[in-house]
C-alpha cells in the first residue's frame, strides 16, 4: 500500500507541477507588453557596435538591418524575466515632426509603450528653439493616445554633444558641457506640461551628466581620455559610443520596467558582447540607478 500511495503522490505533484507551470507561461503571455521606440540615430545607434547588435530580437519598420538602443533594452528585458514585443522606427537626422509627417501611416496602432527621442539640438535650422520638438511630440503623442488611451508615452531627453560645446561654430559653444543634455530636458519638461498624453521624460541626458560629474566618464574628449574612465562619446563627438548608448538603454530599461538597472550585475551579457569591462558596467548601472532615484522612480 505504501508503494501505491507514493505513485499517487508522485502523480498527484506532477500534475500540480504541470499545472503551477502552465499559470505561469499563461501570466507571462498575458503580461507580454508591446514597445515602439521612434527616433533616429541617437535611437538606433550609429557609429558604434550597438548598431549593428542583434537586430533580429526586435522588429525594424524600416528592415534596415539595424537593431541599436531598442536590442539592448529587449536584452535587458529579457534578462530580467520580462517579456516585451520591442518594434523600432528609426532614420537618421530626422526631428519628431518628421516622424509624424512622413512615417505616421506605419506607426499607427495600439502601442502599450512609446519612446519619442527627437533632434539633438531640438531644432535642425535653429538649435535650442524647443518648439519643433514640442510639437512633434505633442501630434505623436495624441495619435497613439487615441489608439490606445492606456498608453504609457514618453519623451527621451538626450546628451550633450561635445562637438557643440568645444568647438566655436557649436551652438552651446563657451559653456558647461552639461548645459546642452540640461535644455533638452527643459524643453521636454516643457512639452509634457498639461499634456496628458504624454507620461513623461526619461533623463538620458543627465544621466550622462551624472556619469561625468562623479567621475565615471571623461567630460572632454578633446583634451584626451582621463585613465580609468569610460568615454561616452564615438570618435565624432556627437554620437554614442559604445558605453554611451548602453547608459541611453539602461535609463530606458529601468524608467519603463521599474526594474533596478543595478540588478543586471557587472557581468551583463551585452555590456560583455560590447567590449565594456564588468567594471564599466556596473558603473554605468549604478549611474541609471542613482539618476532615475533622484527623478523619484521606485526601482524593484
Amino acid at each position: 500500500m505504501s508503494g501505491r500511495g507514493s505513485v499517487f503522490d508522485f502523480r498527484r505533484e506532477t500534475r500540480c507541477a504541470i499545472a503551477v507551470l502552465l499559470l505561469a507561461v499563461g501570466a507571462r503571455t498575458a503580461l507580454a507588453r508591446t514597445i515602439l521606440f521612434v527616433g533616429n540615430s541617437f535611437t538606433f545607434g550609429d557609429r558604434s557596435p550597438v548598431r549593428n547588435f542583434h537586430p533580429e530580437r526586435v522588429r525594424n519598420l524600416n528592415n534596415d538591418g539595424y537593431g541599436g538602443v531598442p536590442v539592448l533594452f529587449k536584452t535587458f528585458a529579457t534578462e530580467a524575466g520580462l517579456d516585451y514585443d520591442v518594434t523600432m522606427e528609426t532614420s537618421p537626422g530626422k526631428s519628431l515632426e518628421w516622424h509624424y509627417t512622413q512615417e505616421r501611416a506605419q506607426l499607427q496602432g495600439k502601442w502599450d509603450v512609446v519612446t519619442l527621442q527627437g533632434y539633438s539640438t531640438l531644432d535642425q535650422q535653429h538649435p535650442g528653439d524647443p518648439a519643433d520638438q514640442i510639437k512633434g511630440a505633442h501630434d505623436l503623442a495624441t495619435m497613439f493616445a487615441a489608439a490606445n488611451p492606456a498608453a504609457k508615452i514618453y519623451l527621451v531627453s538626450t546628451w550633450s554633444r561635445a562637438d557643440q560645446t568645444y568647438k566655436p561654430d557649436g551652438h552651446w559653444y563657451g559653456k558647461a558641457i552639461y548645459q546642452m543634455a540640461q535644455d533638452v530636458a527643459a524643453a521636454n519638461a516643457e512639452a509634457i506640461k498639461g499634456f496628458p498624453a504624454l507620461t513623461g521624460v526619461i533623463p538620458v541626458g543627465t544621466a550622462w551628466n551624472r556619469a561625468m560629474s562623479e567621475g565615471v566618464a571623461d567630460p572632454n574628449p578633446y583634451d584626451g581620455l582621463e585613465f580609468g574612465k569610460v568615454d561616452l562619446w564615438t570618435w565624432d563627438q556627437y554620437h554614442a559610443s559604445a558605453a554611451g548608448y548602453y547608459l541611453e538603454a539602461l535609463v530606458i530599461f529601468g524608467k519603463i520596467t521599474g526594474v533596478d538597472p543595478a540588478s543586471l550585475g557587472a557581468n551583463e551579457k551585452a555590456a560583455g558582447e560590447l567590449g565594456l569591462s564588468p567594471t564599466a558596467a556596473a558603473a554605468l548601472q549604478r549611474i541609471a540607478h542613482e539618476e532615475l532615484a533622484a527623478e523619484g522612480d521606485s526601482l524593484g
